[in-house]
């Protein structure tokens, strides 16, 4: 899929719970199932996950109805536990997520290129919803 525009987005949030915790929420499949959605109609069936540099990863994302689904996947660039996860989605965009510390939890900035099916408030309230349902999620299991 090609890219609309060159200029990457970013979207961010701060979980407040330990960094073991949210990095075990990110990376661990039985956790992906219960975050992975941008809204209550959609969930995750179904995540494989191997983190790790040169490692893949998918997830099934499906409308609860059953009318549509998708998997995204990709393969693993660098990982550093704690710290950052850059990868290639399947159709050749760039993601990269950072993790850090701070006094008030663990800061997520994840930035990605985005696709020239959609437009790019859409891609980026999407994700933002993915992410803000993983900080729910984290911090509800810390």
């Amino acid at each position: 899929m090609e890219t609309a525009n060159a200029t990457a987005i970013t979207v961010a949030t701060t979980v407040n719970a330990p960094i073991e915790k949210v990095w075990e929420c990110w990376g661990q499949p039985e956790h992906i199932t219960k975050w992975c959605q941008a809204s209550d109609d959609w969930h995750a069936p179904y995540a494989d996950n191997d983190l790790r540099t040169g490692g893949s990863f998918k997830t099934t994302m499906a409308a609860k109805d059953g009318s549509f689904s998708f998997d995204f996947g990709g393969v693993y660039d660098e990982v550093r536990e704690n710290e950052l996860i850059s990868y290639t989605m399947s159709d050749g965009r760039s993601v990269r997520i950072v993790f850090t510390q701070g006094e008030d939890g663990v800061h997520i900035a994840e930035t990605f290129d985005p696709e020239s099916t959609n437009p790019r408030e859409m891609q980026q309230a999407g994700w933002q919803a993915i992410l803000d349902n993983f900080r729910k999620y984290a911090e509800a299991n810390a």
